[in-house]
């Protein structure tokens, strides 16, 4: 094993924080060569799942693939962890679907504390940041509790909910952060000192209860898939778990809802107690019969914890209710009647940075050499945190190398499309990844994370010579294979006659090549082949996913595809940064404040501004090409 050598107090990267997006931040300037520091509040929380323990599902699963892409750890350690895996959506296009995994808490903790331990350029350190070190607008370092001081080129901040965290449960609040750890306090306050601007956000957790008191007969189970997948591009399919735990169903009733009614005088989100922004999209219990008043039930999911607890996580029941209501809530539930809580849910609130103080890169536009990722920029889930958080870490090891910053376009990755929604149009609430927000999810797939990233990571030197080969040979296989496809016809023989028959199709009358028939909706890759034989080498079954993908969606990609290059165009045009907005003739009033509060990078990303509409950007356009834009004195 090598032997760290290094100097206690002057670091290339310190990275403040050890959830998901500081785990990932400090191991991928580490994995750049760079002497980074890792501080966290409790060494016990590694990449700790207060929430859900679980990793993926719709659009987050894509990000985990894309962090393993780069050359991330999200996707090695739930791949490694998971006691349960499932594929969502595959009775529809690949451009939802998504991979979800059930993770082993405690082991998920331990396998990341270990890989972190065990990289050579990273130390791991319990420590309480408090304040961080400002010289002439540039960040230099932190100072932690008990004084300790630390230098470095860049900072990464992943404070996420211990920011001034506060927990509620009914009438009940106590300053913390979550799971009872000790809360950050001071960090905010000398960002609000060194002019960030913040604001509080809430999330929420549910009950957990005793496995062994929950009457499985009155659920529904949710087995694993049998079909092996992975998160990582490199975990083999000799690897899938075969011995895997189920997940259950259960739903609430109008005696639940009958319950929540009846004490909203109590909740604290309608009392007046919680004064932070929620999740819309990871509403609480009594936010869904309050605003789904129609619903006579809602659908809640029984999740184990780990192979060695027994405690089960209350899917889609996130409470502050007191405790006491919290049990007589899960008693009138299918199968909790005689649930024995073990830890009652709460809600949490604490502070963010204001997004739109950031870059593309995750740098802060106030302190340069600062960059901040995960909940501290406003969104929700692990799986965000890991993407913004492999970012910032590339982006702060760039800098302590005094190279140019690395960032992705909304064409290129989820994690772009996040990272620019953030920064251009801010946000006024949990901010939650959705298929939905991607306007070129076709191009953005679960399956093609490693064709469209891989060689990035590997620039970055984040992805082995020996990982990239067997990319560079899964391409080459696929354009092989598309190719060939593009050239050999099939025939109207008697067995594609058949074939055709039996599907209740026309018969052909001439031959057609078999790209265009494997177009059509009946035909899969392994149909065409049983009629024009295998190539050479035998594909492996990622090739042949790819390959049929390709062909079939070929249309609708290309005219994204279309819509991406008039997007470059747009990217390519540069704004100067620090202009005088309200000098520029023509713009609308909101044009000019917005413009002014984002300081937008690219004419694109002008154009994705609330407030700003194409005429305002026009007008920008002409400026800047004839050069009359004054900057703010």
């Amino acid at each position: 094993m090598e032997v760290k050598q290094y100097d206690s107090r002057e670091y290339d990267v310190i990275v403040v924080g050890a959830g998901h997006a500081g785990c990932e931040a400090a191991l991928a300037a580490a994995r750049m060569g760079q002497k980074t520091l890792l501080l966290t509040i409790n060494l016990d929380m590694v990449a700790f799942m207060p929430c859900n323990p679980s990793v993926g599902g719709p659009a987050k699963g894509i990000v985990v693939r894309e962090v393993d892409a780069l050359g991330g750890q999200m996707a090695k350690n739930i791949d490694a962890t998971y006691i349960q895996m499932r594929m969502l959506n595959t009775g529809k296009g690949p451009a939802v679907r998504a991979l979800r995994a059930q993770a082993d808490k405690a082991d998920y903790h331990a396998v990341m504390k270990d890989t972190l331990e065990n990289e050579p350029q990273l130390t791991l350190r319990q420590g309480l940041v408090d304040d961080i070190i400002v010289e002439d607008g540039v960040c230099k370092g932190v100072i932690t509790a008990t004084g300790a001081r630390y230098y470095a080129k860049s900072v990464v901040l992943t404070a996420g909910t211990s920011s001034r965290g506060k927990i509620i449960i009914g009438e009940l609040t106590y300053s913390s952060g979550p799971n009872n750890s000790l809360p950050s306090i001071k960090l905010s306050e000398s960002l609000e000192a060194n002019g960030f601007k913040l604001r509080r956000f809430k999330t929420g957790t549910p009950p957990r209860v005793d496995g062994n008191t929950i009457d499985y007969d009155q659920t529904e189970e949710q087995p694993g898939d049998k079909k092996p997948n992975h998160f990582s591009f490199e975990t083999p399919d000799t690897a899938y778990l075969k011995d895997q735990l189920s997940c259950w169903m259960t739903y609430t009733n109008e005696t639940t809802h009958k319950i929540i009614r009846d004490n909203l005088s109590r909740a604290p989100m309608f009392s007046g107690i919680i004064e932070g922004v929620g999740p819309r999209y990871c509403p609480s219990i009594e936010d869904k019969v309050v605003r789904f008043a129609d619903k006579p039930r809602h659908q809640l999911f029984l999740e184990p914890e780990g192979r060695h607890t027994e405690e089960y996580y209350v899917g889609d029941f996130s409470t502050s209710m007191p405790e006491e209501i919290q049990l007589k809530m899960l008693h009138s539930v299918a199968g909790l009647q005689h649930a024995e809580l073990m830890r009652p849910g709460y809600a949490i609130e604490y502070d963010i940075i204001e997004p739109w103080q950031l870059t593309h890169s995750l740098e802060t536009k106030v302190v340069a050499n600062l960059f901040t990722a995960g909940q501290m920029n406003g969104t929700s889930g692990y799986e965000e945190a890991a993407g913004q958080g492999l970012i910032a870490g590339i982006n702060a090891g760039l800098r302590a190398q005094g190279k140019p910053a690395f960032t992705l376009g909304r064409n290129e990755a989820y994690i772009g499309v996040m990272i620019d929604d953030l920064v251009t149009k801010g946000t006024n609430e949990p901010y939650r990844l959705l298929t939905s927000r991607a306007e070129y999810r076709l191009i953005l797939r679960h399956d093609n994370a490693d064709l469209r990233l891989t060689a990035k990571g590997h620039e970055l030197g984040l992805i082995n010579e020996d990982r990239y080969q067997k990319y560079l040979v899964k391409k080459s296989e696929i354009e092989r294979e598309l190719a060939r496809l593009q050239q050999v016809r099939i025939k109207p023989t008697p067995e594609v006659q058949d074939f055709l028959a039996e599907h209740h199709v026309a018969p052909l009358k001439d031959g057609v090549l078999a790209s265009e028939f494997l177009k059509r909706p009946e035909v899969k890759y392994e149909d065409v082949v049983k009629f024009i034989g295998a190539s050479s080498a035998e594909a492996d079954r990622y090739v042949k996913e790819q390959v049929e993908i390709q062909i079939k969606y070929q249309g609708y990609i290309k005219k994204e595809e279309q819509s991406v290059e008039r997007l470059k165009r747009l990217e390519a045009k540069k704004i100067p940064q620090k202009i005088d907005y309200n000098a520029i003739n023509g713009l609308a009033t909101e044009a000019q404040q917005k413009l002014t509060k984002i300081q937008p990078e690219t004419i694109a990303q002008a154009s994705r501004i609330s407030g700003v509409n194409p005429a305002d950007v026009a007008i920008l356009s002409v400026y800047i090409e004839q050069g009359r834009i004054a900057k703010i004195s």
